[in-house]
């Protein structure tokens, strides 16, 4: 069993629609695609076949990891969102503590992830430095770059 990921409503969807996608649309144009090279000849030395058959094979382990992450997804109620400390949906204002930049990030899950949106994934360095923290509070994260701190300034839904 896969670990169980919390989603909200839009971003569950747009994964259902990225699945019927793959499986319509994505399933139709590589069997095109096979067809297509089938017609060319002997197929013991066509790289268009190869190549066509590799990329069905990429297409179905596609489809099956997302329909393992469907299998196990929850959509959260945004509006049951505990807002006294930080947790997946909640979006919060932090400051950097070495340069005072003060930056706004929503956690959501890994597939949501966006950072020119603003969300941020709760696997990140950041977000899971962050889950569980309260107003007031430091959180000192080691990211790629070394350890940071932030002060966690504001937490809405």
């Amino acid at each position: 069993m896969g670990k169980i990921s919390y989603y909200t409503e839009e971003g569950l969807n747009k994964l259902k629609a990225d699945l019927n996608d793959m499986k319509t649309k994505g399933r139709t144009e590589i069997a095109r695609q096979i067809a297509e090279a089938r017609d060319k000849g002997d197929l013991s030395e066509n790289a268009e076949y190869d190549a066509a058959k590799d990329a069905q094979g990429m297409l179905e382990l596609k489809i099956a990891k997302l329909e393992e992450i469907l299998s196990n997804a929850r959509v959260i109620d945004e509006s049951s969102i505990d807002t006294s400390q930080v947790a997946v949906l909640s979006t919060v204002k932090i400051k950097n503590r070495r340069n005072g930049a003060t930056l706004s990030y929503t956690l959501v899950s890994e597939e949501e992830a966006d950072l020119k949106q603003g969300k941020i994934s709760v696997g990140s360095p950041i977000g899971k430095g962050l889950l569980g923290k309260k107003i007031g509070e430091l959180a000192q994260i080691q990211v790629p770059a070394g350890m940071m701190e932030f002060e966690v300034l504001d937490i809405s839904r």
